[in-house]
């Protein structure tokens, strides 16, 4: 498995496709690992994409002695660019803490990004989503992985298809089971997702972006999104009215699949 020592941690990663580089990275998980089915469909078919592990995530290793922060991770993706011999590429962030990352890859490295597209996103943890991701890692700590997970699949996907995927969701093999486990990494994630804050800084984006708004996410919703688009200058939106957290309808996934893939075809 490729990995390199990238600021003082082992980082994997894997690229797959070819093409245009994209770097795609999601919340507190990974694409990594035969998970590449969890892509946007067409993106590996059209792009050369890099997905990697966080730290602490997968076969990532992590530096508890170092502070968690986005700028943190943003170096990482940095580097591992460099490391790739890559100049320009797309970044999609796609539902949480990669998207935050790539703001700040966005305002570290302008040349690098040749665009951005942001969904899940904030650039600035309000009272309550700050409170909310407080009360998933209390319930981590203090009632275990289980009833975490529990919690952030029901908020995290529509009653419909939870209803008809529980048994796949939850469990070992389920949604956010890489923190299963792994309460320091849900730590150190947490306090890089609630020290974020790019929100005066989003104006000094160069590079063309593209921000989604799901109109039934009860994590990252529109109040949360629209100030992302709003502060980067020249920033299109994607609304998807009907789609939770996690877009599962069928029409709601070939919107997003077709505006992303439509901007990154544009740019």
């Amino acid at each position: 498995m490729p990995v390199l020592t990238i600021n003082g941690h082992e980082m994997h990663y894997e690229v797959h496709g070819t093409g245009e580089a994209v770097f795609c990275s999601g919340g507190w998980g990974t694409y990594c690992h035969g998970n590449t089915g969890h892509l946007p469909e067409g993106l590996v078919d059209r792009y050369r994409v890099v997905v990697f592990d966080h730290r602490g995530i997968g076969q990532s290793d992590d530096d508890p002695a170092v502070a968690s922060t986005t700028t943190l991770h943003a170096r990482d993706v940095i580097e591992l660019a460099r490391r790739l011999g890559i100049e320009r590429a797309h970044f999609v962030g796609i539902i949480g803490i990669g998207a935050c990352i790539f703001q700040e890859v966005a305002l570290q490295a302008p040349a690098l990004v040749r665009s951005l597209v942001n969904t899940g996103c904030w650039a600035r943890p309000d009272t309550r989503f700050r409170d909310q991701l407080t009360l998933w890692l209390d319930v981590h700590r203090q009632m275990g992985f289980d009833v975490f997970q529990r919690m952030v699949v029901m908020e995290g996907f529509d009653a419909g298809f939870y209803a008809r995927y529980r048994d796949r969701l939850l469990g070992p093999g389920g949604a956010w089971a890489d923190l299963a486990g792994r309460i320091e990494t849900h730590e150190r994630l947490s306090q890089a997702a609630l020290s974020h804050d790019t929100l005066d800084r989003l104006d000094a984006i160069a590079a063309p972006a593209l921000v989604m708004h799901n109109g039934r996410d009860a994590i990252t919703p529109p109040r949360l999104t629209l100030p992302v688009q709003e502060r980067i200058p020249g920033a299109r939106g994607h609304w998807l009215p009907e789609a939770a957290h996690v877009a599962t309808g069928r029409d709601e996934r070939r919107s997003f699949c077709s505006a992303l893939l439509d901007f990154l075809a544009s740019h």
